[in-house]
């Protein structure tokens, strides 16, 4: 028997071209206006940012880890600050990932039974266990608005019997994940595993909702498939899914990633990418990607995007960030790090607009349009 819960979610606008929407999900921090970006914030900060950095360049709610915050400094430590909204001074929602995918990266230090992931901690190697239920209440003790339940995330490529078991035992977990909760008022979101097969995806979309989340995350994409395929998935899960409730594309990942899964009906995100690429000096624009360490732009007075309206773009230019990048100034990580921010949430505000407005294939159209441009024009 299906279990009814209230959808935190109310859809606002629909596309008449597409499967894009625009929408509100209500947490207990507050509401926030999808398509969302979630910047991430492993280890209780998105590096390189303060929390009134992010404010300002529009993040309205971000992205915390269980397993990395469950090894260091540990949920008993941070649920006495108040949960990670007091003990990193963060007053919007936050979403926790339950550890799943870190434990599926680092699985050489893992074990995964029916019981649980048994595993070594990558900073001391002790001994180390998370059940889905260890999972859920971690995550209470964090305090997160939006909790996920623990997964086991398919790598590819993986046979469809490897498939196949590895999303049953994800199935058997989210019911245990939804039946350890304790009324804290905090949300849960399903996972939808299935590797790269169509069928197995739908099949635990029907499980998932049998259970009733609040929520409904798509996991085990961007893990190394073309590009083609995860789209290929994208498609072939979204509709099965309750279109009343949020849905959640995990790690991804690219602008155009971003624009295409808002086309296919995904309304929340996340990914390291926009501060590791910060830090490795790569800046997104409107025209694309602009390595700051080259050449050409050591006398460049131009902002980082002039179409941008950020801080680092208000006051710096190209050749002061390529100054602080080359000679490895913190503040070059710190700055490129709010462009890269405001620019993903600035990305999503225009879809928001361009949906709420029903022009979103034109306002697609006009973002591969840009990219299209030759590189020394920009």
């Amino acid at each position: 028997m299906q279990t009814v819960t209230e959808s935190p979610f109310t859809l606002l606008h629909s596309s008449s071209q597409c499967r894009a929407r625009c929408g509100e999900v209500r947490t207990l921090h507050g509401t926030f206006r999808t398509p969302v970006f979630m910047p991430v914030g492993t280890l209780g900060t998105v590096k390189g940012v303060t929390p009134e950095n992010l404010k300002e360049l529009g993040a309205q709610i971000i992205l915390g880890n269980t397993y990395h915050l469950f090894i260091r400094p540990g949920h008993e430590l941070i649920r006495s600050f108040g949960g990670l909204h007091g003990f990193m001074n963060w007053d919007r929602p936050i979403l926790t990932d339950s550890g799943g995918f870190q434990i599926f990266s680092l699985s050489d230090l893992a074990t995964i039974t029916e019981e649980g992931a048994a595993f070594r901690s990558h900073l001391d190697g002790s001994k180390l266990f998370l059940s889905p239920e260890d999972a859920v209440h971690v995550q209470e003790a964090l305090g997160s608005d939006i909790m996920m339940v623990l997964d086991t995330c398919i790598p590819y490529p993986a046979t469809r019997d490897e498939a196949r078991r590895a999303t049953a035992l994800t199935g058997r977990w989210a019911r245990r994940c939804r039946e350890a909760q304790s009324g804290t008022g905090q949300l849960l979101f399903g996972i939808v595993q299935g590797g790269m097969y169509p069928d197995l995806r739908a099949e635990a979309a029907r499980e998932l909702i049998d259970i009733g989340f609040d929520g409904y995350a798509l996991g085990g994409l961007s893990v190394g498939e073309p590009k083609e395929l995860m789209l290929e998935m994208l498609e072939a899960s979204v509709p099965h899914l309750p279109p009343e409730y949020p849905v959640y594309l995990m790690g991804v990942g690219t602008p155009e990633d971003l624009v295409e899964g808002v086309y296919r009906g995904v309304d929340m995100f996340d990914c390291v990418m926009p501060t590791r690429n910060a830090r490795n000096g790569m800046l997104f624009t409107s025209r694309g990607r602009l390595v700051i360490k080259n050449s050409c732009y050591r006398d460049d007075r131009r902002p980082v995007d002039e179409a941008c309206n950020c801080y680092t773009c208000r006051h710096y230019s190209r050749a002061y960030l390529r100054h602080l990048f080359t000679s490895r100034e913190i503040l070059a990580y710190q700055l490129n790090s709010i462009h890269n921010l405001h620019y993903y949430c600035q990305l999503m505000a225009d879809m928001r607009q361009a949906i709420a407005e029903d022009r979103f294939e034109a306002f697609r159209s006009s973002f591969y349009a840009l990219r299209e441009t030759p590189q020394e024009e920009r």
